[in-house]
């Protein structure tokens, strides 16, 4: 659906994208990821149309942003971080107005506001001034005038900006309510929300893509240590000694001990090893007392801080 090939971007003698390429397909919600200034709003812009690229080419729905940008914005709703209201409008009175820019037909504006409303759950404020709203609210117009024409592509840049933790949730509930329908691009630098909304992450940084892939993958190509969690009750000495000893175990600390001679140990081995099986076996047949034994996974901020901060990564060359 989105098809983004060798973009380079100019102001003046600054650049500030420099020949990204990507593609997002169709259904899918993806995070787009950066720290501030990385590029992320300009190639938003790029994508909807609201900013030329200074060299490469940009298709939505099969159609060129820059030689079919009508096409394109009749195929894209895109909600930017501040969302674009009429603060002496009433709700209803806004969305018919974008509803007639947009192009849909004055028999149909009625039925299209009334679903969109339901969808977004505003119903409730459709008499309410714009300007008077809680910044919720406000994101919910701003959700319901990227709708209205019911595009297959969804452009939505910090869509919970400004929230509060309630707030955050009914958004995030509703942005996965509408990926069976539409094609969606996350730009936010809140890392848990990518975490739990999104089904693969794009990272940009200096104006490069440093990084896609699911998080699984990103957190297998890191350069490091596989870590391992195990509750273990039995002689500590003992314990700490035997699992050093399994082939591909590189470390083992113990971060706490409880009652009954029972210890949290934290393991660590090379990613290219998969040892649990190896543990298991070794404390079983040593006639330890197993409670727990889990991968401990990488967390979304530690991932983004590997591929931001210009360290090397598997399988990719500096």
């Amino acid at each position: 659906m989105i098809d983004v090939h060798n973009v380079s971007k100019k102001f003046g003698t600054k650049q500030v994208l420099f020949n990204i390429s990507f593609a997002v397909t169709k259904g899918e919600i993806v995070g787009f990821l950066g720290p501030n200034a990385a590029g992320k709003t300009t190639t938003m812009r790029i994508i909807t149309c609201y900013l030329p690229a200074t060299e490469g080419t940009v298709t939505v729905a099969g159609y060129d942003v820059f030689d079919q940008s009508l096409d394109v914005r009749r195929n894209i709703g895109y909600m930017p971080e501040n969302p674009p209201l009429y603060y002496d409008m009433s709700v209803y009175s806004y969305l018919d107005f974008v509803a007639r820019i947009k192009g849909i037909q004055g028999k149909n504006i009625k039925k299209r506001i009334d679903a969109v409303m339901e969808r977004v759950s505003i119903t409730n404020v459709r008499d309410r001034i714009c300007g008077r709203l809680s910044k919720g609210y406000r994101q919910r117009v701003g959700l319901a005038q990227a709708l209205i024409h019911n595009p297959p592509v969804l452009i939505l840049d910090e869509p919970t900006s400004g929230l509060d933790p309630k707030q955050i949730v009914e958004v995030r509930q509703m942005i996965k309510s509408l990926s069976a329908d539409h094609t969606i691009v996350i730009s936010t630098h809140i890392l848990p929300e990518v975490k739990l909304t999104c089904e693969r992450v794009l990272i940009i940084n200096e104006g490069r893509i440093v990084a896609e892939g699911t998080l699984e993958h990103l957190t297998q190509k890191i350069k490091g240590k596989e870590k391992f969690q195990v509750e273990v009750a039995g002689p500590k000495e003992d314990i700490i000694r035997v699992l050093k000893s399994i082939p591909g175990v590189e470390g083992a600390t113990i971060e706490k001990t409880e009652m009954n001679n029972k210890h949290q140990i934290m393991l660590e081995s090379d990613v290219k090893s998969d040892v649990r099986k190896d543990i298991a076996r070794t404390i079983v047949e040593n006639k330890w007392d197993l409670f727990e034994l889990r991968n401990v996974s990488m967390t979304i901020e530690e991932i983004f801080m590997k591929y931001t901060a210009g360290e090397k990564v598997y399988g990719e060359e500096k």
